[in-house]
């Protein structure tokens, strides 16, 4: 009579978590949205600044004033894009662009293809150049 009466939670448990992880596979699906969906909307710009990092990483965090300069210095030119490549969203971005070193930034033209990448802290000076040969002013 105990074993009955024992397994009444653990079937209850298990029935809940078959119920709750196809909401949560669902949910988490919806919120993945691959970096090609961001670049097809905005085909008005040049560049495309793609920032893999993570925000606990300290040359990383170092990049966070310069990716929001280059965001309002080029608005209509530049997409800049962040990546936590630390979080479980993100993560896939990481094996898409193959890094293994974060910070990394990879500049994707017009079309969608890569023309420059570049792995560490990058200076907004130096980041500007790379920008230019893309045409941004």
């Amino acid at each position: 009579m105990k074993n009955k009466h024992s397994l009444i939670p653990v079937l209850m448990l298990f029935v809940a978590a078959l119920w709750i992880l196809p909401l949560s596979a669902q949910s988490s699906n919806q919120q993945k949205k691959p970096m090609n969906e961001t670049i097809k909307k905005s085909p008005h710009y040049k560049v495309t600044f793609i920032e893999l990092g993570s925000v606990r990483c300290i040359p990383c965090q170092k990049m966070q004033p310069i990716m929001k300069s280059i965001r309002e210095k080029y608005p209509t030119q530049v997409n800049v894009i962040f990546y936590d490549v630390w979080t479980k969203e993100g993560h896939p971005f990481a094996q898409q662009y193959n890094i293994d070193v974060i910070p990394t930034q990879v500049f994707l033209d017009a079309n969608g293809k890569e023309f420059y990448r570049h792995q560490g802290y990058f200076p907004e000076d130096e980041l500007i150049k790379i920008l230019q040969t893309k045409g941004v002013r």
